[in-house]
């Protein structure tokens, strides 16, 4: 039986990380069995922004530290998901964290995870532990933390739950709370879900993402049919991505796709999401022409059967490791999509550099897979004339008024619309 430490280390290094570790997903689905039914989903959302950090490894190192050890309070002490989290409880998570447990607290530091020869694979180390306390001549002193780890502590979460409402996984950040607090404040600047953090894309780089997704296809439709169908259904549905990958619990099936006995109108059933909602998101006439399209490439029928459980995007190559290992036939995670969504806005970004526009390149290079969330989202609303409320449903917004914040949410969107108002429309606008 493996010896594991007390705590599950969630993380490993920058060079294995996004390998996946079947101790790591043995957990997860634990964890999902109890309170925390989104364990999973909050999972790929820290590694998403963790890899983000991949860059500098300094900060990688002390992001999944404060991420490792915030996760297991909220998972194994709180037992509540994060999106629930308010200011009373993450001042109850640095009170844990001033005086954690002694079993706890190790006195020298070891790598979180190591390869096991027996297994041929990277464990858990159980020699690990999620708080470091100080010896003094080789006496284990007091568990101290000071009032600036604790400040940085706090400066990495509200990064985090700045990221979490950018992917609209919540909608508020009781760190930035606690940081305006005297005792914590650390000079940062305010709010991190202003609106204007909602990066779209314009009518103009939409265009020339699709267009890239359309010739990619063209070229090699063996690789990029899956690929066009993706860009296309995060745009009609306004999907996150945790809602069309693979995890742990969930898999992705063509009969999400439905079809309404009583109206005949087809809709996408996405069973869990955000909070552990469930929605149906209504389908354009323009999405089921390109599902036929991807279905047709994939040698299917037109259109699913109910309750087809043929995966969503089959693998272009059968899986070398893990469950899946040999098996053509399984959904692709968070990681594999968000690459192959970046590659496509990579290449958007290019043509539209060679065509002269370089600051929209600069822009669209900026932009997330989830930036194609909010421009379906902004151009329902200001360009196609859903209503509101219509939107809000199909965004699974829990309130109009986070759906308002996409009336023309872009500086770009607002001037252009403003760039042509005279001062005086009687007079002559020479």
């Amino acid at each position: 039986m493996l010896d594991l430490p007390p705590v599950m280390p969630l993380f490993d290094s920058l060079r294995h990380v996004e390998d996946g570790n079947p101790h790591v997903n043995l957990y997860l689905a634990e964890v999902m069995l109890g309170p925390v039914a989104d364990a999973a989903l909050i999972y790929e959302y820290a590694l998403g922004w963790l890899l983000e950090q991949r860059h500098s490894e300094n900060n990688y190192k002390t992001y999944r530290s404060e991420l490792t050890t915030f996760l297991h309070w909220c998972f194994d002490v709180e037992r509540q998901p994060v999106a629930e989290l308010g200011r009373r409880q993450l001042s109850a998570y640095v009170d844990y964290c001033m005086a954690p447990p002694n079993r706890l607290i190790a006195y020298r530091n070891v790598a979180q995870f190591v390869h096991s020869k027996q297994l041929d694979e990277r464990v858990p180390n159980p020699d690990w532990r999620p708080f470091l306390g100080k010896r003094i001549d080789g006496e284990e002193q007091p568990y101290r933390i000071t009032e600036r780890a604790l400040k940085t502590k706090l400066a990495i979460l509200s990064s985090f739950f700045g990221y979490l409402i950018q992917e609209e996984y919540t909608e508020r950040n009781p760190a930035l709370m606690m940081i305006r607090n005297n005792r914590f404040r650390t000079g940062q600047p305010g709010s991190l879900d202003d609106a204007e953090d909602m990066k779209a894309f314009t009518e103009l780089q939409w265009s020339y993402v699709m267009s890239a997704a359309d010739r990619l296809a063209a070229e090699a439709p063996e690789e990029h049919e899956r690929t066009r169908f993706l860009i296309a259904l995060m745009y009609g549905c306004y999907l996150r991505i945790s809602e069309v990958a693979a995890r742990p619990g969930f898999a992705p099936v063509m009969g999400q796709f439905r079809r309404d006995r009583k109206t005949g109108v087809w809709g996408y059933f996405v069973p869990l999401s955000k909070g552990g909602k469930k929605r149906t998101v209504a389908v354009s006439r323009a999405l089921l022409k390109a599902l036929k399209r991807y279905r047709a490439h994939l040698g299917l029928s037109d259109l699913p059967a109910p309750n087809e459980t043929t995966p969503l995007f089959v693998r272009h190559r059968a899986a070398g490791r893990g469950r899946d290992a040999g098996v053509l036939n399984a959904n692709l995670g968070i990681r594999q999509l968000r690459d192959e969504i970046s590659h496509v806005i990579g290449c958007a970004a290019d043509e539209a550099e060679r065509d002269g526009f370089e600051q929209d390149a600069r822009e669209m290079r900026a932009m997330t897979p989830h930036s194609i969330r909010h421009t379906g989202i902004s151009h329902d609303i200001n360009f196609n004339g859903r209503p509101l409320s219509h939107v809000q449903a199909d965004a699974g917004h829990d309130s109009i008024e986070t759906t308002s914040q996409y009336l023309h949410s872009s500086r770009a969107e607002r001037h252009e619309s403003a760039a042509g108002k005279p001062l005086d429309r009687l007079s002559n606008p020479d």
